[in-house]
């Protein structure tokens, strides 16, 4: 079978990614080490971890090092930012949120190169609707969305071997976004919001896209059906 590497597979999106893979992918969970991480892997059989700070340039270097080809990367990894305005916004949060969102992603992708190009690999970021617009309270993250925009459509026009797939879903039912929605003074409300396995399933479908078509960039936003 293929293998495919998903970052942020401990929960939410990226263990639901993790699964829709598993019947067709040997899988990498990457994430920092953790219960559920562990959990997942036993869940889903035959699958091996990966746990390492994406953050830490030189374990991940060493994590990965020994990986010789790679048929898909899934970059699903992230963190939301303070929800400040840019007047309240401490550097250390512009530094923590692009160093996660969009350095780890970047370094990551240039570690894997040689291993995608070796099968002529697929490449999937999952963004987010803040990597085409900007909310008021939102800059560091969208910036570092807006970031991982320019990160895939460079590898595409760089790497022609390569298909590299844009995920741009809206807001989602997960633990980080009930964090949000708290500090926003909202009532959370589930059905606002795409499910994690929706999410999971685009990018499913992305993969298995026949190799004749390039799927570049995917935009899903909430029914609330």
């Amino acid at each position: 079978m293929s293998t495919a590497l998903i970052t942020g597979a401990s929960r939410g999106v990226g263990a639901q990614i993790a699964r829709a893979l598993a019947p067709t992918h040997d899988l990498l969970l990457g994430g920092r080490g953790s219960t559920e991480l562990d959990s997942l892997a036993i869940e889903l059989e035959g699958s091996s971890t990966l746990p390492v700070d994406l953050t830490d340039s030189d374990a991940l270097e060493a994590s990965v090092e020994a990986i010789g080809s790679l048929d898909v990367l899934v970059h699903c990894a992230g963190v939301a930012s303070s929800l400040e305005n840019i007047a309240d916004t401490p550097v250390e949060e512009w530094r923590h949120v692009l160093d996660v969102n969009l350095v780890a992603a970047a370094e990551l992708t240039r570690l894997l190169l040689p291993a995608l190009r070796e099968t002529a690999g697929h490449v999937v970021f999952v963004n987010s609707g803040a990597g085409m617009r900007v909310n008021p309270g939102w800059t560091p993250y969208a910036a570092s969305k807006f970031g991982l925009r320019a990160l895939a459509d460079g590898l595409r026009a760089e790497e022609p071997s390569l298909r590299v797939t844009s995920i741009f879903p809206g807001r989602i039912d997960t633990d980080m976004q009930r964090d949000i929605v708290a500090r926003e003074g909202d009532a959370y409300d589930p059905g606002r919001f795409l499910r994690p396995e929706t999410v999971a399933a685009t990018v499913a479908h992305a993969i298995a896209t026949p190799p004749d078509a390039h799927p570049t960039d995917v935009v899903l936003r909430p029914t609330g059906r």
